[in-house]
């Protein structure tokens, strides 16, 4: 004899918040977020940045803070311009004040003006840039939804293509998104260092 059971109550999950563009009152949660990818390494297995783009101590940690406010304050207030800071912001539960309340995501997109290529005509192309999710956020989906969301902006203000930089653990996020390797390394050099007076000069 069979028993016919009942269906399990289906439990709807909670709907997450939607990326948005940033305003003024998410200035101190980015900078927050961004310390995360930016500051001094708290230990082994911290990820974020590689190690020539972080903090080395609390000066530099407080100059990039302090430049960084600067440079979102003027972004922020520009309607049209190149950047486009992208942000999830937690719920509001029992709190109207967008201001106290967590960021769990954000991202940057970047319009910049190259020479074209075959497939950039235009010469207009995009860089995501400084996506971070929290890590008590994360495996919600949180970083495909700002990469999607700063897609379609880019695609509107009429980039062709769109770069970016990846960790071997943020790889499988950029891969679904449909990011292909170039083939070409990603060099770094501070402008304040000397040339290396031993290296030969070689053209592609």
């Amino acid at each position: 004899m069979s028993v016919l059971h009942p269906p399990e109550p289906h439990l709807a999950q909670p709907r997450l918040p939607r990326p948005r563009a940033a305003v003024a009152a998410d200035i101190d949660e980015l900078i927050r977020l961004l310390g995360r990818l930016l500051g001094p390494p708290s230990g082994s297995g911290s990820g974020g940045a590689p190690a020539p783009y972080r903090a080395t101590g609390p000066e530099q940690e407080r100059a990039w803070r302090e430049s960084y406010r600067r440079w979102l304050g003027k972004w922020l207030e520009a309607e049209d311009g190149p950047v486009l800071v992208v942000v999830v912001r937690e719920p509001a539960t029992g709190c109207s004040d967008p201001g106290r309340r967590k960021l769990l995501a954000c991202a940057t997109a970047v319009v910049d003006e190259r020479a074209p290529s075959p497939v950039c005509l235009s010469g207009r192309a995009g860089w995501i840039q400084s996506v971070v999710v929290d890590p008590a956020a994360r495996g919600q989906g949180l970083g495909t939804a700002i990469v999607r969301y700063a897609l379609r902006r880019l695609k509107d203000q009429g980039a062709d293509e769109v770069f970016l930089q990846t960790t071997p653990e943020a790889n499988r996020l950029y891969r679904r998104a449909g990011f292909a390797p170039t083939g070409e390394d990603l060099l770094f050099k501070v402008l304040d260092t000397p040339l290396d007076p031993t290296a030969k000069e070689t053209s592609r």
